[in-house]
């Protein structure tokens, strides 16, 4: 389940549990192919955060680099990586922080 997060709503969204959140802007090529396997991991919330329009939360999280996904325990950053990934990948990253 993809999740539209803001400035507005983000840290109500993230501070509890585990959260995956992915980065990207609009116009990176790579986010919108990333975009594709994030839509087959429909039982999963999956935050996004657009840096265009949210530039400030890019900043507050050193944003640099697109995609970037982190994964938040109770909002706390808990890991970080960055570049395209299939679906596979991304469910062993977010399952290991599950257990």
């Amino acid at each position: 389940m993809l999740k539209e997060l803001t400035h507005e709503n983000f840290d109500k969204e993230t501070e509890k549990g585990i959260k995956f959140v992915e980065f990207y802007a609009p116009w990176c090529g790579y986010c919108k192919k990333q975009e594709d396997e994030l839509k087959k991991m429909d039982k999963v919330w999956i935050g996004q955060v657009n840096t265009d329009d949210n530039s400030e939360l890019a900043i507050r999280w050193g944003i640099n680099s697109f995609p970037t996904f982190l994964v938040l325990n109770n909002g706390k950053e808990v890991e970080r990586f960055s570049g395209m990934r299939k679906k596979e990948d991304l469910m062993n990253i977010v399952m290991k922080h599950i257990k």
